[in-house]
């Protein structure tokens, strides 16, 4: 006779692990094949929408396989309580780990390359994971990461699962076209991972607040990257975060560059002792041709695409100094025209819904 207290005649379920909007995770065990399990059981709530994300985030999974992931063991989605069994993480997550402290850059760099390794297989195989933070990154006893929460993946260029004018994603991670709501790429994730490893170093996220706060602080301002980093990887979360999606390096160079200096150039290295010189005089000249280096537009504010994070020192320079003279060569940079103001159209932003689990 069947062991109602078993779920599917064979997972018996134990302490809630997490919890979020549609659902919950439990330890379980496997009295089959004997061995303990995390089952993530889906709360129905006649949101259509929500039904779609689980099935598509058990769809996704099955079709991926690597260290740095999650692997889903079983499911099913025919019951009163839809199921996916996964593989138990015995640890906690990164948001945890965070609660610490910063981390040292060495501890970064390793985080940063396996997670990047793990996003360069899920963009290989064509999938965008869209929700890259820390509480969606888990930590097993030795610290290696696993990557979790497929709910809101999808296919590039795939179907989408909200209305056009919503925008998925937790507000503080989310990359500046999907706060515009536009093309959905794989350098959104490398956008967020930015931010994660950021967070890392510091010990705060960089952009604070409230969901709308959050998610348009990025597109008044760049990260602040800290000034005593190594010079590659300054350069390298400079570029992760850069606002144009164009900019930012794939997945598969981020591991490359963070598993150690040298192993993989993306621009050609400047010398030490001219580099403060030419971010100086980088934005010396985008100041004299944009004016503050804003345009105001309808009340918003529109950022210098062009122009690269800034660390703290590389501000306090800018916003301080005048302008110093540059010796030979001849740095320019080509600008394009400011936009003047104009008050009587109506842009619209895009508009933007955070939404993660916890």
């Amino acid at each position: 006779m069947p062991d109602r207290r078993l779920l599917a005649d064979r997972y018996r379920l134990g302490e809630v692990l997490g919890t979020g909007g549609v659902a919950e995770v439990r330890r379980a065990r496997d009295v089959v094949l004997a061995r303990d399990v995390a089952v993530k059981l889906f709360r129905r709530n006649g949101d259509m929408a929500d039904v779609r994300r689980f099935d598509n985030e058990i769809r996704t999974l099955a079709t991926l396989s690597h260290p740095g992931l999650v692997t889903v063991y079983d499911a099913d989605t025919s019951g009163d309580t839809p199921f996916m069994v996964l593989e138990l993480v015995d640890g906690r997550t990164l948001r945890d780990h965070l609660a610490n402290g910063p981390m040292e850059v060495g501890e970064v760099r390793r985080l940063g390359a396996a997670l990047a390794d793990a996003l360069a297989h899920v963009h290989d195989r064509g999938f965008v994971h869209r929700d890259v933070k820390p509480s969606n990154i888990l930590l097993d006893d030795d610290d290696t990461p696993r990557l979790a929460d497929f709910g809101l993946a999808r296919l590039v260029d795939g179907a989408r699962f909200t209305r056009a004018d919503q925008v998925v994603g937790t507000a503080a991670y989310l990359a500046p076209e999907q706060v515009r709501g536009g093309e959905i790429t794989p350098a959104v994730d490398v956008y967020a991972l930015g931010l994660v490893l950021l967070e890392c170093l510091t010990g705060h996220r960089e952009y604070e607040g409230a969901e709308i706060e959050a998610a348009v602080a990025r597109l008044h301002r760049p990260p602040v990257i800290p000034d005593d980093l190594p010079f590659d990887l300054a350069r390298l979360l400079s570029l992760m975060t850069a606002l144009p999606a164009g900019r930012r390096p794939t997945a598969r160079e981020c591991a490359d560059i963070l598993r150690g200096p040298g192993t993989q150039t993306l621009v050609a290295p400047v010398p030490r002792r001219h580099r403060g010189v030419l971010a100086a005089a980088s934005a010396a000249v985008l100041a004299a041709a944009v004016g503050i280096g804003l345009v105001v537009q309808n009340q918003q504010v529109t950022p210098a695409e062009s122009a690269p994070p800034q660390t703290t020192q590389q501000q306090q320079q800018t916003s301080t100094q005048p302008a110093p003279v540059v010796e030979q060569p001849v740095v320019s940079t080509v600008v394009q025209p400011p936009v003047q103001a104009n008050n009587e159209g109506k842009g619209k932003p895009g508009k933007g819904k955070g939404k993660g689990k916890p």
